[in-house]
């Protein structure tokens, strides 16, 4: 944390205090950073990770700016019943809420240590990640959206571990409520041996950096922060602008990650009777009730903010 804040002392004292000077050359600076925070946090770690182990082939983009073929469940979902309410005449009013620094949060999962190597046994080891390829269970809930996230085509598709966690665990009759689907099936997977704690260092320390600053009311550091959790995970695909890290899975997994955490919380919603009107992006979650039974308010890791507010149906 100490490096964190005195970084943003020095630039801004080079910057002979000029704020906007000083964002731009935070920003600027966030990538080489980072990395130096994470090289810093791994020292004494239990793991050695690799930074550029051999890229499988459906991790490499297909050209210079398109897509590799992993579906990391990006949501993007509508409530198709309460529309059908609205054009009958329904009335909602519709609290839209923000999941704080989604990326951030999601720097808690399961990340591949090593190279990526295949298994086809078709089975999910749980102290193992990557990804995989599986035939998605049918989802048959229209009031709650779907995990996988807004995809459309049928059949068998390549996957991030923190989705098919989720679909595993939608399938457990154990769970509360019980099954919401049927298990994916596991075609193959590109896995390594895991750990959830590999960045839990580096996020621990942003996170309460991130924490003190908006109690202090530093914009400064808190731009910074951020410039450096969401640089970080949008650089070590195959990014030019990151040559410490190659790694397109970690860049999968983490964004996965948020999705479904983001899913987490529209079920939590759910579960609690509140009525998930849409969900959207990393962190936008849209729902009718009372909200605050449900989420802690505040701008911490794990509480939500009101973003806004709207009527949906009726007279607007």
């Amino acid at each position: 944390m100490e490096r964190i804040t005195g970084r943003v002392h020095e630039i801004l004292d080079a910057c002979e205090g000029d704020t906007e000077t000083a964002r731009a050359g935070l920003v600027r600076a966030a990538i080489p950073d980072v990395m130096a925070l994470l090289r810093i946090s791994r020292v004494g770690g239990r793991y050695e990770h690799s930074e550029f182990p051999p890229t499988a082939d459906i991790l490499n983009k297909r050209s210079q700016k398109g897509a590799d073929q992993i579906w990391e469940g990006r949501p993007k979902w509508r409530n198709t019943q309460a529309i059908r309410a609205v054009k009958n005449g329904a009335r909602f009013e519709v609290t839209v809420l923000d999941m704080n620094a989604a990326y951030l949060s999601a720097f808690k999962c399961w990340l591949p240590i090593g190279q990526l190597r295949e298994e086809t046994q078709g089975t999910h080891d749980r102290k193992k990640s990557g990804v995989h390829l599986i035939t998605p269970p049918v989802w048959d809930h229209p009031d709650l959206p779907n995990p996988l996230g807004n995809r459309q085509e049928p059949g068998e598709l390549w996957v991030p571990e923190p989705l098919l966690r989720q679909l595993l665990d939608c399938a457990r009759p154990d769970r509360p409520g019980g099954a919401l689907c049927d298990a994916p099936v596991i075609h193959r997977s590109l896995v390594s041996g895991a750990t959830e704690t590999l960045l839990e260092k580096l996020r621990r320390a942003l996170a309460e950096t991130r924490k003190t600053a908006l109690v202090e009311g530093d914009e400064l550091t808190v731009a910074y922060v951020k410039a450096m959790y969401s640089k970080f995970v949008s650089t070590i695909g195959e990014s030019s602008a990151n040559r410490e890290l190659r790694r397109p899975d970690w860049m999968h997994i983490i964004r996965s990650k948020a999705f479904t955490n983001l899913w987490l919380k529209a079920h939590k919603a759910h579960q609690a009777g509140l009525q998930v009107v849409q969900i959207s992006g990393t962190d936008e979650l849209h729902v009718t009730g009372d909200w605050r039974s449900v989420f802690e308010e505040g701008s911490d890791l794990a509480q939500v903010k009101q973003k806004d507010t709207y009527v949906l149906g009726g007279d607007r």
